[in-house]
């Protein structure tokens, strides 16, 4: 017989509010979302309040929640989970900084924040701009290092970080810049000199006046953000005894995965975006479960629909999250004789403010072993609504890990 079988399914950012474009319904319940809603139907819904309070709602906090860790008790920053992911080891007193590709739009004397994501350069793009950083920047004190797309680290040695306060470019879309600048520490101005003299290397870099060529947003200015210290957190297996793997197409969830002990599965064609390798994702996280207990698939698409303020592409985004990932996956679930399958966002992004906020977010799941539902903690299908009215909150990540674990028998 074989082993029971967990897996975590998460639409990174799916959560939202209802839209009157919409006809007063959120994109999750206005999506086609037959595969989801089998497994509300048959299953447990009810919300998890991923981001303690004082924590932001970011991607880092949320993942850690869902896979059962207390961020106030072991997050120290956004950079160094992504760092180890892209096998750069920090030393004691390295700080990592996340360094975003940017646009920024000069309007009327003032700078706003234009574009996240550089136009969502590519890799390739992205490397040519990052070596360059290193050659005309780097140092025995700065190092750069290339990453995913716009997505990219900087390690700087001997900073005292104490009172620095950065803000995440997406969560600043179309605003002016000026008070979301580094500040609050005496570092800050070290910090803003590298962005400034970034900004300089990239005003005549050939990447850019090819995109400009093209028609496509020059990456025309970085942005530091996500700074912290190395972590030190238990492994899922000496926390709660199960091992297993990590699927996801961004350094930040393979890098939590990597300081959690779990394999990071490396899927060609995951790009973070709407075109990513959804099939590919599944199989390999199905044949994971072949020798392995637990996976947890991530996808990021939803949140890059949201974070572009675009309801088309979110609700594309979720269909295909449903149809591709849980569709495939319940399918490839159908060769395990035990299985538990849990559903849920690591945080709201709410597409019209296209940006991250922190309320309790929509959970679902179904277990083998649940032979009978009675309705409490039901419902015919998955929404931030149904999930809200069926009162069933966990307060933690942890506390609904435990309940994951159980196979939610404690609920049925």
């Amino acid at each position: 017989m074989n082993r029971h079988k967990y897996v975590i399914l998460c639409p990174d950012g799916m959560a939202d509010l209802p839209l009157p474009e919409l006809g007063g319904k959120t994109p999750l319940e206005y999506a086609k979302t037959p595969n989801m809603d089998s497994v509300a139907a048959r299953g447990v819904i009810g919300l998890m309040k991923a981001i303690p309070d004082g924590c932001l709602p970011g991607s880092d906090i949320g993942s850690m929640s869902i896979l059962g860790y207390d961020p106030l008790d072991y997050y120290t920053g956004r950079s160094p989970l992504e760092a180890v992911n892209m096998g750069v080891e920090l030393g004691k007193d390295d700080v990592a900084f996340r360094l975003n590709l940017v646009n920024i739009l000069q309007k009327d004397g003032k700078k706003y924040m234009n574009d996240y994501s550089g136009g969502h350069i590519t890799t390739e793009e992205a490397k040519s701009i990052i070596e360059t950083f290193q050659k005309e920047l780097g140092s025995d004190k700065f190092q750069f290092y290339p990453g995913v797309s716009y997505r990219h680290l900087l390690v700087v040695k001997d900073i005292d970080i104490n009172g620095l306060q950065t803000f995440a470019p997406h969560d600043i879309p179309d605003l002016q810049i000026d008070k979301y600048l580094p500040h609050g520490a005496v570092s800050s101005r070290e910090i803003l000199e590298i962005m400034q003299k970034a900004e300089k290397i990239l005003e005549n870099h050939d990447v850019n006046k090819k995109r400009a060529a093209a028609g496509k947003l020059p990456a025309n200015s970085i942005w530091l953000w996500g700074q912290g210290y190395k972590p030190s957190m238990p492994t899922i297996k000496e926390a709660y005894g199960l091992g297993g793997s990590v699927i996801s197409a961004v350094d930040l969830v393979k890098g939590i995965g990597k300081y959690a002990g779990l394999k990071v599965i490396n899927v060609p064609g995951a790009t973070g975006y709407l075109d990513t390798n959804y099939k590919g994702k599944v199989e390999y996280g199905m044949e994971s479960l072949n020798s392995e207990d637990f996976v947890y698939i991530h996808v990021e698409a939803t949140d890059e629909a949201s974070h572009e303020g675009s309801i088309d592409k979110k609700l594309k985004a979720i269909e295909d999250f449903d149809n591709f990932i849980v569709g495939g996956v319940l399918e490839g679930l159908k060769k395990f004789d035990e299985y538990t399958l849990m559903i849920l966002p690591d945080h709201y992004n709410q597409v019209k403010l296209k940006k991250h906020t922190p309320e309790p977010v929509p959970f679902c799941g179904f277990s083998t072993k649940i032979k009978n539902v009675d309705g409490r903690y039901h419902a015919g299908y998955y929404s931030e609504i149904l999930a809200q009215n069926s009162g069933l909150l966990f307060n933690s990540g942890s506390s609904l890990f435990k309940a994951f674990l159980n196979s939610f028998k404690d609920f049925v």
